[in-house]
């Protein structure tokens, strides 16, 4: 294939994945009620799940703050055309999540072609893998870091005569960031492999700088996350256990690209 065929391959590659993600989003946008009421604004009230688990459990600790019986967490809009914007730009959110899995498997369909048939089986399934990775981090930041998040910024006071009057964009920037970078995050498995693939980075490496990483997630932790320690905790357990992984996965590519090598 010439350069103008492969750049129209690849264009037909990216459309696929647009109208994927476009189809979900005008899907997402249609049920409006289902995503902001019951996902996006969950969090906010004290009948999330996460919140009532955690009330839960601070009844049986008989720790008193664990427990959210009201938050009282008042979200405005003070733009003309806020909540419409605010609208399109979740459904696109929504549309990009849901649709993750078929564009990496697109992006995967176009390099395919240029990849050695072993590198093909097992390209196949760091696919499924990054995708659940991803969605997996998702999840875990959706269920567990932003309502944390939200509790702790949304209802934070230097003063008692200071009300919090949270803007719509305000919080839906703080969701939309903190779930995307925990997503993120929990790709370093399948950034080591290739790292690792290309000789970069050694399983060596990874164990001889494993106290120095652990502070940089540690740092991470606190950057994507609220401040307080309950919550850096609960995000860089994780990300230690995926850097354990990650030494696993290092170690299990370097010996094989050695065998091929001998």
């Amino acid at each position: 294939m010439t350069f103008w065929d492969h750049l129209e391959e690849l264009r037909w590659h990216i459309l696929r994945s647009l109208v994927a993600v476009i189809l979900i989003a005008a899907i997402a946008f249609m049920n409006r009620s289902l995503v902001f009421d019951f996902i996006i604004l969950g969090p906010s009230t004290s009948d999330f799940i996460t919140n009532r688990v955690l009330c839960m459990a601070g009844q049986w600790l008989n720790v008193e703050a664990l427990c959210i019986k009201d938050m009282k967490l008042q979200i405005i809009n003070i733009s003309m055309s806020g909540q419409f914007l605010t609208h399109m730009y979740i459904s696109m959110v929504a549309g990009f999540i849901l649709a993750f899995p078929y564009v990496l498997w697109e992006i995967w369909r176009f390099v395919r072609p240029a990849m050695h048939e072993n590198e093909r089986k097992y390209s196949t399934g760091g696919v499924i893998i990054s995708s659940t990775l991803f969605l997996l981090g998702v999840l875990f930041s959706y269920f567990l870091i932003v309502p944390l998040t939200v509790n702790f910024l949304g209802t934070y006071q230097v003063s008692e005569r200071v009300f919090n009057q949270i803007s719509l964009t305000s919080y839906i920037s703080t969701v939309v960031s903190v779930t995307f970078a925990v997503g993120v995050a929990f790709e370093l498995p399948i950034l080591v492999y290739f790292l690792t693939k290309i000789g970069i980075i050694t399983p060596d490496f990874l164990k001889k700088n494993r106290k120095y990483m652990y502070v940089i997630l540690l740092i991470v932790a606190a950057i994507i996350t609220p401040p307080d320690v309950f919550s850096q905790i609960l995000v860089v357990i994780p990300l230690i256990g995926l850097y354990e992984l990650s030494i696993a996965v290092s170690k299990r590519v370097y010996k094989k690209s050695f065998e091929a090598i001998s």
